[in-house]
């Protein structure tokens, strides 16, 4: 296998995200193992690469849209759930993880977008949807055995509300759960002020969802087994 194959695979995909052509994209990966890309490679070596360069430009230029960002998010989570079936060893889950859009909140597309990247980097994520009561946060944590809480919020009253992160903290408070469950928030609310995810009860919160799993990774580790 080539680096010339691999760079032409990583070129023709982005292109096809920038284009939002799905259909494109995903031929692209087809192409990409019948030149003989292993399943791995693909993965790391295109879809990864692809997805968090489409999130980069967004942040660096305002030249990609959120339907280019949530286009390479919904190829990622759909090409990896498709190959890792084929690896030639099975890979390592890195951690499971419940995520959802809090309590009065109905965006879930900074969500999606998220779900897609913590699936590419092998966590096993379960998604509760928009408008999430905080039982709910807490209940499928248990029920999931997941280490982190994923809380999304596009407004401030609902990053700061009474049944928002800070409930879901005082869940975990209550049932004796803060050694063993994280909670991770992002949003729009807080990326204008950068101790509001301390405010609210979140142990981190991340800028993207690039950075997302980098610190759910940290969050895992730092909980007790």
């Amino acid at each position: 296998m080539t680096d010339r194959i691999k760079e032409q695979a990583l070129d023709d995909y982005l292109k096809a995200l920038f284009d939002t052509d799905k259909a494109a994209a995903l031929r692209i990966v087809q192409q990409a193992l019948d030149n003989g890309m292993s399943p791995e490679s693909v993965i790391f070596e295109v879809v990864v690469p692809g997805m968090e360069r489409m999130i980069g430009g967004m942040l660096s230029d305002n030249l990609v849209t959120l339907s280019q960002h949530f286009l390479a998010s919904q190829i990622a989570e759909e090409v990896t759930d498709r190959l890792i079936p084929l690896f030639a060893v099975a890979p390592e889950v890195q951690g499971n993880v419940v995520i959802g859009t809090c309590h009065g909140d109905f965006h879930g597309l900074g969500k999606k977008i998220v779900i897609g990247c913590l699936r590419a980097r092998m966590f096993r994520v379960t998604d509760l949807g928009i408008n999430v009561a905080p039982e709910r946060f807490v209940e499928a944590a248990l029920s999931n055995h997941a280490k982190v809480i994923g809380i999304s919020s596009m407004m401030v009253h609902t990053a700061t509300g009474e049944l928002g992160p800070k409930r879901v903290r005082q869940l975990l408070r209550e049932q004796g759960l803060e050694e063993k469950v994280r909670i991770i928030v992002g949003g729009a609310p807080y990326r204008f002020h950068d101790s509001l995810y301390k405010e609210v009860g979140a142990d981190a919160w991340a800028d993207t969802a690039a950075e997302a799993p980098a610190v759910v990774a940290r969050l895992m580790a730092e909980v007790l087994p």
